[in-house]
């Protein structure tokens, strides 16, 4: 746990008190010079931000010899949404500093999304000086107020000596234990007052003791669960990307045979060609993903949360399941789900000491025979691919975009999405190989976050990447909007990220609701009537911003444009994909219901009918085989994962 409020701020000195605590011995400068030098020592590269008044000598201390880069946003919230995406791209923490009162009040999103999703970053504020804390200054808030709530820590900053110190700390609460968010609420008195800076500097967190390494205890615990087990799963979540656990991951299902079923934000962990990676689970999970978890006799929670977009209605979350719950938050331990093995650790370090315990039971029981789990899963795997309906109203399908866009992508590339139906199509049919390698907004889910997340990743990617690579947003037209105006920062900071705009000219996951829960009745979703295509015309606002422009309403004219974009990268592209309005996400588990309930189709419930028998025809051949030859799958050739995993 953090120290009591009290200790995260440096109090409100009377007017007349002398800070007994200065540093004579250090160089003289002000508080705002302080702050740059602070970051510089930190070795912060990168910085994102908008001035204001009450944050001015801050900028004002920012010149050419500083040592970061300093991008200029549009938007405050898009500031701290591209320092998300630079941190999530790179591991290194993202760095923001915007000014008081709306610009302080226009990042919180930025730090709840953060903060959610465990996202590193030091959120720098400007506020009014000391003497006007209370007085309804102008541009005044309570942003250390605002924020305590959905941030990781916040600081209030009053006396310009502290300033070295608290960037120290805020920089390492972030990055450590339980990434997350940090904000530093600067008055104006701490900026314009001198101070004598030295480094480094010395912390004051008492009570902070993030805890990395497993008791041995739990770890045999753990261990002899796995032995008994004949039906585990692996059930992996953001903390192991953000503990950089993919090796540790893939050995631990090499080593038990479990297949990995994994959150949203945590595709890539280990590759999708790996037999062993069954997809997300959840509420737009693939079948086997959901039914594995449902049918597990162990369920192993790693860097996850058991939030409701995956367990469904609690109660019924895989009910015969032992769980083994990793997580260096001891507060996410048995919060939603009761743990019979409680492992509070670092997830790469506990991975790393567990194996060595299953090992040990190995070597005394052998290995557990998981041939009929392995069977019932390939099943789900044949039967149910991921599938999709062709539009009938000659426009694109939107899922058969991302997956030629998948397939014409360099494979290192980054790939970001904004919020709704195509963040879901993105996470399923996009061929994820690395980790890393997929940003986006998954506790909070904030339309806009796509398009200022990419250009953070493209500068993030172009610092820290051997190999320069290449960034595609997909975002959807309603998301897109929310922060269009970045794309001016993308032109001039020479981002050459590249869009897909999936337009379909509403708000498609809250439509996709209307339409399975609401009769149709499309209220407030309909971003333009039919005859007013073109509002705005992405074209020609990409054009106005020195953006390359492409328009696609075939499949052929979208196949070339994507190749046509792939081949330009000095300059961002845009092309804009005129898709399917009635496309549904599946499958689904509507809010609220059990997973048991999961819709792979319209009027299909797989995991309420008897498995199916091995060698009888898939769902999707059984439909094209009843002449509806608008159902296409994902997959080609299904996996059998049994077979490939040699049982």
């Amino acid at each position: 746990m953090l120290p009591s409020r009290p200790l995260g701020f440096s109090g409100i000195p009377s007017k007349n008190a002398t800070p007994s605590h200065r540093n004579v011995s250090g160089e003289p400068m002000t508080g705002a010079q302080a702050l740059i030098r602070s970051l510089e020592d930190l070795g912060v590269q990168d910085v994102f931000g908008i001035p204001g008044g009450a944050i001015l000598p801050v900028y004002d201390a920012i010149n050419e010899d500083t040592k970061f880069r300093f991008i200029l946003a549009r938007h405050e919230q898009a500031a701290g949404h591209a320092a998300e995406g630079y941190a999530v791209a790179t591991g290194h923490v993202g760095v923001c500093i915007v000014t008081s009162g709306p610009g302080a009040t226009n990042i919180i999103t930025a730090v709840a999304d953060a903060n959610m999703d465990s996202v590193p970053l030091v959120v720098i504020t400007g506020q009014v000086g000391v003497n006007s804390i209370g007085t309804d200054a102008f541009q005044e808030a309570d942003i250390v107020g605002a924020t305590y709530p959905v941030s990781k820590h916040s600081y209030l900053v009053t006396d310009a000596q502290d300033i070295p110190r608290v960037l120290t700390e805020a920089y390492y609460i972030a990055n450590s234990g339980r990434p997350g968010p940090v904000v530093v609420d600067l008055t104006k008195t701490a900026q314009t007052g001198m101070m004598h800076y030295s480094w480094p500097q010395k912390m004051i967190l008492p009570g902070y003791n993030p805890v990395t390494k497993a008791h041995g205890r739990t770890l045999r615990d753990a261990a002899m669960l796995f032995q008994r087990a004949l039906r585990p799963v692996l059930y992996v979540g953001g903390g192991a990307v953000r503990s950089d656990a993919s090796r540790q991951i893939k050995a631990l299902s090499d080593l038990t045979g479990a297949p990995v079923v994994t959150t949203l934000p945590a595709r890539g962990i280990i590759p999708d060609s790996d037999p062993a990676n069954l997809g997300m689970l959840g509420m737009h999970g693939t079948i086997a993903a959901t039914g594995a978890v449902q049918r597990s006799d162990l369920l192993v929670a790693i860097g996850a949360r058991f939030d409701d977009r995956v367990t469904g209605q609690l109660d019924s979350f895989a009910p015969s399941a032992k769980v083994i719950h990793i997580d260096i938050d001891p507060a996410e331990i048995g919060k939603n789900r009761d743990v019979d093995v409680p492992i509070v650790g670092d997830v790469a370090t506990v991975v790393d000491d567990l194996l060595v315990e299953i090992e040990s039971q190995h070597e005394q029981h052998g290995r557990p025979d998981l041939t009929n789990w392995w069977t019932m899963i390939s099943q789900w795997v044949e039967q149910y691919p991921l599938t999709y309906t062709q539009p009938s109203d000659g426009s694109l399908s939107p899922q058969w975009v991302i997956e030629q866009l998948s397939k014409l992508a360099d494979p290192d590339t980054i790939w970001v999405s904004g919020v709704g139906q195509h963040q879901m199509w993105a996470s399923q049919f996009i061929d994820f190989e690395h980790p890393h390698d997929w940003i986006s907004s998954g506790g909070l889910g904030t339309m806009g976050f796509g398009l200022p997340a990419a250009i953070g990743a493209s500068i993030g990617a172009q610092r820290y990447r051997e190999k320069p690579a290449g960034v595609w947003l997909v975002d959807g037209d309603g998301s897109f909007q929310m922060t269009s105006e970045e794309m001016a920062t993308a032109a001039l900071e020479g981002t050459p990220i590249k869009v897909a705009l999936l337009n379909n000219s509403v708000y498609g996951m809250v439509r996709q609701w209307q339409t399975l829960f609401y009769k149709q009745h499309y209220s407030a979703t309909i971003l333009h009537d039919e005859p007013l295509v073109g509002i705005p015309d992405f074209v020609k606002l990409a054009e106005a911003y020195g953006w390359e422009a492409i328009r696609a309403t075939t499949p052929e004219e979208a196949v070339e444009a994507m190749k046509r974009a792939q081949e330009i990268n000095d300059r961002p592209v845009l092309v804009e994909l005129l898709v399917w309005k009635d496309a549904l996400v599946m499958p689904m588990v509507a809010a609220g219901a059990s997973n048991d309930d999961v819709l792979y189709m319209p009027g299909i419930t797989p995991l309420k009918q008897s498995t199916p028998s091995e060698g009888e025809p898939g769902v999707a051949a059984r439909i094209v085989g009843e002449g509806m030859g608008s159902v296409h799958a994902h997959n080609d050739e299904p996996v059998n994962h049994a077979k490939r995993k040699g049982m």
